[in-house]
């Protein structure tokens, strides 16, 4: 027992004075990589050295990048005499994609080190856009446009891309479009007009952004425009194109009298003292087929009890194919003094098929046209002339003329001959070829208020 405490006694003594180990010397990692563009290899270059700058030779060291920001090996390298490795790594198309670290493990000497992150700074490529699409289309029939995006080393580009419409002189966006992983997309695309339009891409983290070239694409009408004969004069005043038609065939819409479209005929087509107020009248929207080969959609205001001839006449007139040149409300040519109601000589003057108008007879002062009912029904008034009491009206030259699809000098004409079919009577003949008349019962109601209206009453 004495023994082992003279021992451990002993040993108490002795270890004061055993020699200290060695401190273990701290160390630096670094790295630094060049600039590149994906898919092409940045030099990436480590550094060890200690505390005091001097090189570790012969030191491996690990290289590792986030990707999806996850970390993982991208190899080890060995350092030379100078403490310094040298990797080739191929860039990632995305920026987060190109940041490196490099870690030393130390060993019994040196302490480990690990490197900062470190961003690989990412040289854009030039890119290219290319849009396909065929130069015409039908009307209301669509194309396929077909993008493809490259970069400059030929690889597809996979992103956003806007396609784009020229309108009032300036791009506006269609549709935003991704293309895939081989640069290319797809879309369907039904131009209304004649059109230009292009495609347009932003930069990406590895390429630059791209337009292409511009595509015109004509826009041709379904059937074939009219084609009047050779010094057949214009209409005088010009009217806008309608809008394009709305749904199939002749989609014939009747509503009561709108809140807008009322105030609109209010002091115009429509005032008081007029025979049938806003509760005996229907707007009916339906789409006819133009001179231009196009369809479109008209408004007639129309009287309540008539709206089915109205509407069937029309739309037989759709489906056989026969032009109407235009088919706004009256009210739009504005008050006429003469007239007492909306500018009917406006309206013929432009061609315009019309129906309600609260007025008196073209050159008839005092006299209440037919039409202050709703149940009479110009058409294409340019082609069709009335002849009043002062002269031919809106003009002379088509008065001797016809043609088999928008002028009418005869009742065994299909345009008459299709009117009367669905109640209407061709009241007047060629004293007023464009004027036509519902009829109520088998009659045409009369005026029985002011003036009688006795011969041609428009």
């Amino acid at each position: 027992m004495v023994r082992g405490l003279l021992v451990v006694a002993l040993c108490a003594v002795l270890l004061p004075f055993a020699p200290s180990a060695q401190a273990v010397v701290a160390t630096v990692t670094s790295l630094t990589g060049t600039a590149a563009r994906a898919g092409e290899a940045a030099t990436v270059t480590v550094t060890v050295t200690d505390a005091a700058g001097a090189p570790l030779a012969g030191v491996t060291v690990t290289v590792e990048r986030a990707v999806a920001g996850a970390w993982g090996a991208v190899g080890q390298v060995v350092t030379d005499p100078q403490g310094r490795a040298v990797l080739a790594a191929p860039l990632a198309r995305s920026v987060g994609d190109n940041v490196f670290r490099a870690s030393y493990a130390g060993d019994a000497t040196y302490a480990p080190s690990v490197s900062p992150d470190v961003p690989v700074a990412l040289v854009r490529r030039t890119s290219t856009l290319a849009l396909d699409a065929p130069r015409k289309v039908v009307d209301e029939r669509s194309v396929e446009v077909a993008v493809t995006w490259r970069a400059d080393s030929g690889e597809g580009v996979a992103g956003r891309v806007e396609l784009q419409q020229r309108r009032r002189g300036r791009w506006v966006p269609l549709q935003r479009l991704t293309t895939d992983a081989a640069g290319r997309a797809r879309v369907a695309y039904a131009p209304r007009t004649d059109v230009r339009i292009r495609v347009v891409a932003t930069l990406l983290d590895w390429v630059e952004g791209a337009t292409s070239s511009v595509r015109r694409i004509d826009n041709r009408p379904p059937i074939k425009p009219v084609s009047l004969p050779r010094g057949a004069p214009r209409p005088r005043i010009t009217l806008p194109p309608q809008q394009r038609a709305v749904g199939g065939g002749p989609n014939p819409v009747v509503t009561p009298i709108p809140d807008r479209t009322w105030d609109q005929m209010t002091g115009i087509s429509w005032h008081p003292g007029c025979p049938v107020g806003r509760a005996g009248l229907r707007l009916l929207r339906v789409n006819y087929w133009g001179y231009d080969g196009y369809r479109h959609r008209g408004e007639l205001v129309v009287n309540a009890g008539a709206t089915g001839q109205f509407v069937g006449a029309l739309s037989e007139m759709y489906a056989r194919r026969f032009p109407i040149r235009a088919m706004y409300r009256v009210d739009r040519f504005g008050w006429s003094p003469r007239l007492r109601g909306g500018n009917d000589y406006a309206s013929m003057a432009a061609g315009n098929t019309s129906a309600f108008n609260c007025r008196n007879v073209v050159n008839r002062p005092g006299v209440r046209s037919p039409h202050s009912w709703g149940r009479s029904l110009d058409v294409n008034t340019w082609e069709n002339p009335f002849r009043s009491a002062t002269g031919l009206v809106p003009n002379a030259w088509w008065q001797p003329r016809s043609d088999p699809k928008v002028a009418w000098r005869s009742g065994s004409h299909p345009v008459v001959r299709l009117m009367r079919r669905h109640g209407f009577s061709w009241t007047y003949g060629t004293g007023d070829s464009q004027h036509f008349d519902a009829r109520s019962g088998g009659r045409i109601v009369q005026d029985l208020r002011g003036p009688a209206c006795a011969g041609t009453c428009h």
